[in-house]
């Protein structure tokens, strides 16, 4: 049975002392469909980046556009990964033996200070631009996490619409790779990438607006949804 995603996260990282969220991965690149739209390269490794604790919030909470300056903000619909026990020099045949479940996940990106400044991290990390939830779906519900539909809409209109099954790099490898460099504890999250759709990518380009409504569904685990609003002057 699904479990919310603040109990689980919640049990899972009591006995650390953590806060709700641990640490949280990133994979930059990793749908073929999405490489496809891009001026880049097809990725030879995963390519791993951090976001802030800070950046989390749950089902139905408003994503908050910054004030005082031009923004780009952009939705990345994703399926991430819930660590249920410690892991380090994983493999690809055992990786999946320590996930505890599967939720949804919105990687909200100023794409501004993302692309203009070249701070990733930062243009990731603004307060309000992770939703997560509303549950996990524990990992035996979900015997194959490379095969399971995804759907991002705004305001009811899809955006993007793909297979896992489409992600360069699995589930269980990039287990692996990330566990030769880093260890994961319990209640870490592993996202995943994000497919072709993404706003910065349409012609002409096709940003989140206060008033808009995103959501994310994911075959198996159910559907984010997060309102977009506006910061106070």
């Amino acid at each position: 049975m699904a479990v919310p995603i603040a109990e689980a996260l919640a049990g899972l990282n009591a006995d650390r002392g953590a806060s709700p969220a641990g640490k949280m991965i990133f994979v930059g690149l990793n749908y073929q469909d999405h490489q496809a739209e891009t001026p880049l390269a097809a990725p030879t490794e995963p390519a791993i980046f951090a976001k802030l604790p800070n950046a989390v919030i749950g089902d139905r909470d408003p994503i908050v556009i910054p004030a005082g300056r031009e923004s780009r903000v952009d939705y990345e619909g994703e399926l991430a990964v819930i660590v249920g026990r410690r892991a380090s020099g994983l493999t690809v045949e055992n990786a999946l033996e320590h996930v505890y479940g599967y939720t949804i996940l919105n990687d909200v990106t100023d794409r501004g200070i993302q692309f203009d400044h070249e701070q990733l991290i930062l243009g990731k990390g603004i307060d309000t631009f992770c939703p997560l939830g509303p549950v996990v779906a524990l990992a035996e519900e979900i015997p194959d996490p490379g095969d399971l539909q995804l759907t991002t809409r705004v305001n009811g209109e899809v955006r993007q619409q793909a297979s896992t099954a489409l992600l360069i790099f699995s589930v269980p490898e990039l287990l692996a790779f990330i566990t030769r460099f880093v260890s994961l504890e319990l209640g870490d999250i592993v996202s995943t990438g994000t497919p072709a759709g993404c706003g910065a990518f349409a012609d002409p380009p096709t940003y989140l607006q206060p008033g808009d409504e995103v959501s994310v569904a994911i075959e198996g685990i159910g559907e984010l949804r997060n309102p977009v609003v506006a910061a106070a002057a």
